[in-house]
């Protein structure tokens, strides 16, 4: 007896599985693989046999073991034609990934950014909720388990629920009130419904314990923190229910977490006091001070929860103390030098601004307001603000870029003054061109190329298959010819189908007086540039993408090299404007797009183009090889070479369909379930598309891509 017979759940798993044209299976194919399975090993008559029906076997390795037995069979080949277009091959290969995706334990993090969503208010207002899925949008099911994440430097997990449903396609809810951006989820979009179980938002399992536990610190959201939804692991999952259910024991991160503090500038919004009545002294003595006094120095807390658990402590158990405890954690950990400060007095009026010249330190002599920050308040006065403040004792406004942008433009009218400290004051990471080398794998002869290329056409389009790492090289290309990682000068923006000149460059925006100019991001960054010497790179994602001559507009002319500094007027405005000569344009565009053609000629001879290649040939990739120390991830990348040389030889696909050198560059530790994954759910559905109408194909190079990863 078998602890299991799985061909009901087979069965079923296949009916939610799409084929790579995107379509589902029909019933008729569904019962053909299951038959199969069933009954098609027997008529191998291979000896020695633990079953014949393959729905006995629940283990993915015991499955490989058989499997291997079968396909060895000599009469295998035969057998399997007669399955009506070798069915039986393929339910293999299906029987597969359903043994892998069953064996794995599915608890699955959602993230929300509230920059673009409410999102606790959103769980503290409904028991269902429904969220994006970006990613294992074919792992994701109906009854697993789900947290919610609330992003930003003091979030965490928020919420804890079942998932209601497998993905499907939902239409925009445009009245969807816990929205804050007009371009989240406004087409069609594949999402599953959450159903909230336990709130935690009162109580956030915060990013900063998970961080700081040997357990959780490599957790997919906290090392690459970029995406909409990440698994969990049983032990990483264990670990959270212990600090949900209050019976947590804390086992200290061998190596502390290493804490990622922005190198830009950040805004905040501050109340000096109940009603501002501390104004006057903090302007007199130059300081910014918060109360909560009874807490001590505030540096003595680990997390933001732990503030609030001594907040309950010492004023009672009466409150959640949720805002207090992210403003004195924010006050003590995020506040930072050249951060700007802006006072404020009720919802309506700005008081003062100022730049913070001190870290956080905790002053006993003071009666009240201990917690301080030295402040050089640069102006003081009384100003109507637009729009309506926020009630809290502490915002910080950096993610609302038009609100702090207006301050700013507020006060440079005031003022003629130099109000901050100019960027180079910043310690930034030094960055030169041996940190490039080390870090993009490409010979110095290629990269002095590309730099050469950059600087002499200031328009630049890399090119290359998907996982080359251009976006990757493009920022550190920019870092490389600065001598520092200084973002400041650096900036990234996405096209896509729908980006408009009004986005880029400006155009009206609704407000609550109606329509107003609004600057787009590419005008912003010119106009930053402009009184500055040092050079400037505005970096463009999948650059082919959108309607270029549409997006850039009468620009077109002034990005040439040789129009640099030559003013145009404006569509939108009665301005003359000019692209400064120090802005250098990288845009990134994928070969395997076959979509170069996309681009108007008028812009390509604006550009010159480097195209980059899978480097697992080069001595930087080489040496990343050889720090891993793992057998089966150097058989996979042999596997992956020759996989490139069939591709780049195929007529139909060519060099620009090659896999790239990104999908073995990790940060986290290489076992056998990542390589599996990379496998199973990168590569074999990348080869399916592929050489979707050559089966033989699909199955030789998923077999040889399996069969790297056996002992």
């Amino acid at each position: 007896m078998v602890e299991h017979y799985l061909k009901d759940e087979f069965k079923e798993w296949m009916a939610h599985q799409k084929k790579t044209n995107g379509k589902e299976y029909k019933f008729t194919t569904i019962k053909m693989y299951s038959n199969a399975l069933e009954k098609s090993s027997a008529k191998l008559k291979v000896s020695n046999l633990p079953v014949t029906d393959l729905f006995n076997i629940v283990s993915i390795d015991k499955f490989r073991e058989i499997e291997k037995l079968l396909k060895a069979a000599p009469n295998f080949a035969e057998v399997d034609r007669a399955t009506n277009n070798k069915a039986y091959s393929a339910a293999m290969s299906l029987y597969s990934r359903f043994l892998i995706e069953r064996e794995h334990y599915f608890v699955w993090i959602f993230q929300g950014n509230p920059k673009y969503y409410d999102v606790v208010d959103a769980v503290n207002d409904l028991e269902k909720i429904t969220w994006a899925v970006n990613q294992y949008t074919k792992q994701i099911k109906k009854g697993d388990r789900a947290y919610i994440w609330l992003s930003g430097p003091g979030g965490g997990i928020v919420a804890a629920g079942t998932i209601l449903c497998n993905p499907e396609i939902r239409q925009p809810n445009l009245q969807d009130r816990y929205s804050q951006s007009e371009s989240l989820n406004n087409k069609q979009y594949l999402a599953v419904d959450i159903n909230i179980e336990r709130k935690l938002t009162a109580s956030i399992v915060e990013r900063t314990l998970l961080l700081a536990d040997e357990r959780t610190k490599k957790m997919e959201i906290l090392t690459y923190p970029g995406a909409t939804n990440f698994k969990v692991t049983k032990e990483e999952d264990q670990v959270i229910q212990s600090i949900i259910e209050g019976n947590y024991e804390h086992i200290p991160a061998a190596t502390p977490p290493e804490v990622q503090i922005k190198d830009e500038r950040r805004y905040w919004m501050y109340a000096p006091g109940e009603g501002s009545r501390l104004w006057e002294e903090f302007y007199e003595k130059g300081i910014m001070g918060l109360g909560w006094e009874d807490l001590g120095d505030l540096k003595q807390f680990p997390t933001k929860n732990a503030m609030k658990e001594k907040m309950k402590e010492i004023y009672g158990e009466d409150f959640s103390y949720k805002n207090a405890g992210h403003a004195t954690w924010q006050f003590a950990n995020e506040i930072r030098k050249n951060d700007v400060i802006y006072a404020k007095k009720g919802l309506k009026k700005i008081i003062g601004r100022g730049v913070v010249t001190s870290e956080y330190f905790y002053d006993e002599t003071l009666e009240e307001y201990n917690h301080i920050h030295k402040v050089d308040w640069t102006h003081k006065g009384e100003w109507d603000y637009k729009g309506q403040i926020a009630l809290k004792a502490l915002t910080e406004i950096t993610p609302y870029t038009e609100d702090y942008h207006k301050l700013e433009q507020l006060f440079d009218e005031i003022s003629d003054d130099i109000l901050i400290s100019d960027d180079e004051n910043f310690n930034y990471e030094k960055y030169k061109e041996s940190d490039f080398l080390s870090e993009v794998y490409m010979s110095k002869e290629k990269y002095n190329t590309l730099k050469n290329l950059l600087i002499r056409k200031k328009n630049l389009i890399l090119l290359g298959a998907p996982g080359v790492g251009k976006t990757y090289a493009a920022e550190r290309l920019a870092y490389s010819i600065m001598g520092s990682k200084d973002k400041s000068r650096v900036q990234v923006v996405q096209f896509h189908q729908s980006y408009s000149y009004e986005d880029f460059i400006m155009g009206y925006r609704p407000d609550d007086n109606g329509f107003s100019l609004s600057k787009g991001p590419f005008y912003e960054f010119c106009k930053k540039a402009e009184p500055d010497d040092r050079p400037y790179f505005f970096i463009i994602d999948e650059i082919n993408r959108g309607n270029l001559s549409k997006i850039f507009g009468e620009l077109l002319m002034l990005i040439e090299n040789d129009k640099r500094g030559k003013e145009l007027r404006l569509l939108y405005s009665d301005e003359q404007f000019s692209v400064p000569e120090n802005v250098y344009i990288i845009g990134m565009m994928n070969t395997a797009d076959r979509s170069l053609a996309m681009i108007d000629y008028a812009l390509r001879r604006r550009f010159a183009f480097f195209e980059f290649e899978p480097a697992f040939g080069s001595e930087g990739f080489k040496k990343y090889q050889a720090t891993i120390e793992n057998e089966k991830f150097g058989q996979l990348v042999d596997t992956v070479i020759a996989l490139n040389k069939a591709i780049a030889e195929d007529a139909s696909l060519g060099d620009g369909f090659r896999i790239g050198h990104s999908y073995f560059s990790t940060r986290i530790d290489i076992d056998d379930e990542w390589l599996t994954e990379i496998v199973e759910y990168e590569l074999i559905p990348l080869i399916n598309e592929y050489w979707f109408d050559e089966l033989s194909q699909v199955e030789y190079w998923n077999n040889k891509l399996r069969g790297s990863l056996r002992d």
